[in-house]
């Protein structure tokens, strides 16, 4: 049997996953979580095989990963690490490439049809890699993230909102530095101010 965990922050769409995954007569669904924090706490209870993880979900605790990329990272090279299998709705070739990055064995869109997530559940458990093959292409001609890791720490900050002197207290940094990478990062992705540079980062998966 292979031991299979679900994390994802929507209720009804973890659920009927895991109904469907019950049915196939070599899965066992070990456990379900909503959050990143409680998705390390089920991995570490119930150690499953493989984990279906959602990117965008909610921390869950102070301290948390912030997303499921976050907690892929967190998981990497730890001792009875799951392989994982990231599934998201926003199929971005950026998504894919830190998905990769940070140990995932796959990389999949929830509309996948059911069949072909067990096909690759099953190839994932086996040390096998499976990734969507036009996202593969797309995340090629994306090429990799412009952006430094502070110009990518200050834009991750912005995208939850708030003002220059806010995202400062928050990341310890001082308003100065805040607007000069803000300013370098409109530079590097060719916007015209913070929203639009958010926005472009976002859709390409660097933050």
């Amino acid at each position: 049997m292979i031991r299979v965990a679900v994390a994802d922050d929507q209720a009804i769409l973890r659920g009927g996953l895991a109904a469907l995954l019950r049915l196939e007569p070599d899965l066992e669904v070990v456990g379900e979580a909503a959050t990143c924090a409680g998705t390390l706490d089920l991995v570490e209870e119930r150690r499953p095989d493989v984990l279906l993880l959602d990117v965008q979900m909610p921390a869950g605790a102070d301290g948390a990963p912030a997303d499921g990329i976050g907690v892929a990272e967190q998981l990497q090279g730890t001792d009875g690490a799951p392989r994982i299998i990231v599934l998201t709705t926003f199929g971005r070739a950026g998504y894919l490439r830190r998905t990769m990055e940070a140990g995932a064995g796959g990389f999949m869109v929830k509309d996948t049809p059911v069949e072909r997530l067990v096909d690759a559940i099953r190839r994932v458990h086996q040390g096998l890699r499976v990734v969507d093959p036009e996202l593969a292409a797309q995340s090629l001609a994306v090429g990799p993230s412009p952006l430094t890791a502070k110009e990518t720490e200050v834009l991750q900050a912005a995208a939850v909102g708030g003002t220059t002197a806010a995202i400062a207290g928050r990341l310890f940094l001082s308003e100065g530095t805040v607007r000069n990478h803000v300013s370098a990062a409109i530079g590097k992705l060719g916007v015209a101010n913070r929203a639009e540079a958010v926005r472009t980062a976002s859709d390409n998966g660097w933050i």
